[in-house]
């Protein structure tokens, strides 16, 4: 038994009650939400605690949606899980500016112990973070994390505001929060595979942050040059065309756990500073990405995924910049055709969650497999 997925649009008069219906009968252990951000949080949090009475109901707002359609907007995803194969306990951040690492520690073990006692026969385990999207918070917060999940595989995304980068919530305990974070950790009676695909590829041009402001993740300088001006000569493109285009099909990389991790430029900023999506330092060296497909690198590998065992259904959390990369270079129809292919559900994010690390511009998530596959 696997999660089931629907979704509506934002202005459906009962949204809630069409999902539920579109959902099925349950009961569920767990239904995450994810909403377009002119969707009414408080309204459908109200609705879904009425109809999904034993459920616990956790999600966010989305710089997108992933659905059975691919990618959309304008919508709310439900995915489901049936509490005949899945537990949950949730966890609730709240604020993000004052974690205590002891007591989030104290919570998540708290919260192992009592899965554990639930549902002992369920051997798999998972945990699903949601992040405010703007709150800068993501590193702490994983790295608070840490020492209370033991082996558990985590994957997440941050939560998003469409394309305004100003404001987003998360859902937990029935009410939307700002500057929050939600975990759910699962145990589930069937096998799941985690992942996280990143198709950008290293250039030879490299550059070094000389100043920085790791606290506002601004780079104010590059190779002795201010920030932007610098990384726009590094592309041979006039400083005016920098933006969430260019951002999107040539971005930064980092160089950690012996592989490149995309940094993501959320903009310019006063001064030509850039500011980033995930943490910067003086000293940082960058890497210049090479252009690459998205929609052929995810058709090949979501394609191995499936060779090697077919998944129910995915969970996913795709970076908003390869949406806009998509969008740019006319594969949004071709990314869409490979995401109803594979059954995907999520959210567009402004940033992921894979193990232990922020990560950006990559399509991390979880496949999940049925019992009765045969295998």
């Amino acid at each position: 038994m696997i999660p089931v997925r629907a979704s509506v649009p934002a202005d459906n008069p009962d949204p809630v009650r069409s999902l539920a219906a579109d959902l099925g009968q349950g009961p569920f252990a767990l239904v995450l939400i994810f909403a377009a951000s002119q969707a009414d949080p408080s309204g459908i949090l109200h609705r879904a605690g009425s109809l999904f009475p034993q459920a616990e109901i956790s999600g966010c707002t989305t710089a997108g949606e992933l659905c059975e359609d691919g990618y959309a907007e304008g919508r709310i995803v439900a995915v489901a899980f049936p509490a005949a194969a899945f537990a949950v306990e949730t966890v609730l951040i709240d604020p993000l500016d004052e974690v205590d690492s002891r007591v989030v520690v104290a919570q998540l073990q708290t919260a192992r112990q009592n899965l554990h006692r639930r549902a002992e026969d369920f051997p798999h385990e998972l945990g699903i973070l949601m992040v405010d999207g703007v709150s800068g918070h993501e590193e702490s917060l994983i790295a608070s994390l840490a020492g209370g999940l033991g082996p558990v595989p985590v994957i997440g995304g941050s939560a998003g505001d469409g394309r305004r980068f100003k404001q987003t919530q998360i859902f937990a305990r029935g009410a939307a929060h700002d500057r929050a974070a939600v975990l759910c950790l699962l145990r589930a009676r069937a096998p799941l595979q985690t992942f996280s695909l990143d198709s950008t590829r290293p250039s030879r041009t490299q550059m070094v942050v000389t100043a920085a402001d790791p606290q506002s993740r601004a780079v104010l300088r590059i190779n002795d040059e201010p920030a932007a001006l610098e990384y726009a000569r590094l592309l041979s493109v006039p400083v005016e065309s920098l933006g969430s285009v260019v951002f999107a099909t040539r971005p930064v990389l980092v160089r950690a756990g012996g592989r490149h991790h995309v940094r993501s430029i959320r903009g310019v900023g006063p001064d030509n500073a850039l500011i980033f999506f995930g943490a910067v330092a003086e000293g940082m060296v960058l890497t210049l990405s090479e252009e690459s497909s998205i929609a052929a690198h995810l058709d090949t590998a979501l394609a191995q995924m499936r060779a090697e065992r077919e998944p129910g259904m995915m969970l996913a959390f795709d970076c908003i910049f390869r949406r806009i990369d998509a969008e740019s270079r006319q594969l949004v129809s071709e990314v869409s055709r490979i995401l109803r292919e594979h059954r995907v559900a999520g959210f567009s994010t402004y940033g992921e969650q894979f193990g232990s690390m922020h990560v950006n511009q990559t399509f991390t998530g979880v496949a999940f497999y049925d019992l009765d596959d045969g295998r």
